[in-house]
């Protein structure tokens, strides 16, 4: 996390592997080290269902607009818009993470079944373990994230003045980097298992099928040189041996 290049290099050495593994449904729960010690669960934030609004994908002038979200507020987008960008700066590889559609794919994530923890054993016994152990909270991922989001920009505020989406560039990336490590002391979850949630919906979003929210216009696709779901190619090997094969990125809903 400490400057531009390392970061692109980490999502450029995960990407085939990532973009090659997400045609379906795309995260999992969280990883390892989710709970902080002795902590106990945050007061959950409220698990309702969404609020659906119709996606606007250009503004009056033709330019990109965001999506519209079903989930998060207007507090927690600013976050994730702010974290995205700093995982997957703008530069002559990609435009910036949110330009990618990385903030609509996690609102949609958080927001699936999956989000609401569907596929979760979710009734207990809650009790303090190890890191290896895996996730040991009874939050959701949805819940997970919100909480998240929530202890951040109170560790922010504490410890910087403001919210961690109002913090310049470099202080967002000392903020992540002091996350990944486990020295933001959040209230109620580790601040490195919230860092490593982040940090997997980020790659997903950035590498998986457009059909999902994110990597918008193929952009980690076209970066990466991957085609896409396409992989009838058995008739080209002879007239493309020792040579690089390049094809136009096709996304799963381009074959419905």
């Amino acid at each position: 996390m400490s400057d531009t290049t390392p970061r692109r290099r980490f999502l450029l050495g995960a990407g085939t592997a990532v973009a090659a593994g997400l045609a379906g449904e795309l995260p999992r729960a969280a990883r390892a080290d989710a709970a902080a010690p002795g902590a106990q669960a945050a007061p959950a934030p409220s698990d309702g269902p969404p609020h659906a609004a119709a996606p606007s994908r250009r503004d009056a002038a033709g330019a990109p607009a965001p999506e519209a979200l079903v989930l998060l507020n207007e507090t927690e987008a600013a976050f994730v818009t702010a974290a995205v960008d700093a995982f997957v700066p703008a530069d002559e590889l990609s435009p910036a993470g949110s330009d990618c559609g990385i903030v609509a794919f996690i609102d949609r994530q958080l927001a699936s079944e999956w989000g609401g923890g569907a596929r979760m054993y979710r009734s207990g016994p809650y009790h303090k373990g190890k890191p290896e152990q895996g996730y040991q909270l009874a939050l959701t991922p949805r819940q997970f994230v919100q909480t998240g989001i929530a202890e951040a920009n109170a560790w922010s505020r504490a410890v910087h003045g403001k919210e961690f989406d109002r913090l310049g560039a470099v202080d967002r990336v000392a903020a992540l980097k002091a996350m990944e490590e486990g020295k933001a002391q959040f209230q109620s979850i580790a601040s490195r298992a919230f860092f490593n949630m982040l940090l997997d919906l980020t790659m997903e979003g950035f590498f998986s099928d457009p059909a999902h929210g994110g990597n918008r216009n193929y952009a980690s696709w076209r970066m990466l040189g991957f085609p896409g779901l396409p992989a009838t190619y058995a008739d080209r090997f002879e007239e493309y041996r020792d040579k690089r094969y390049v094809a136009e990125p096709r996304s799963m809903s381009d074959f419905t």
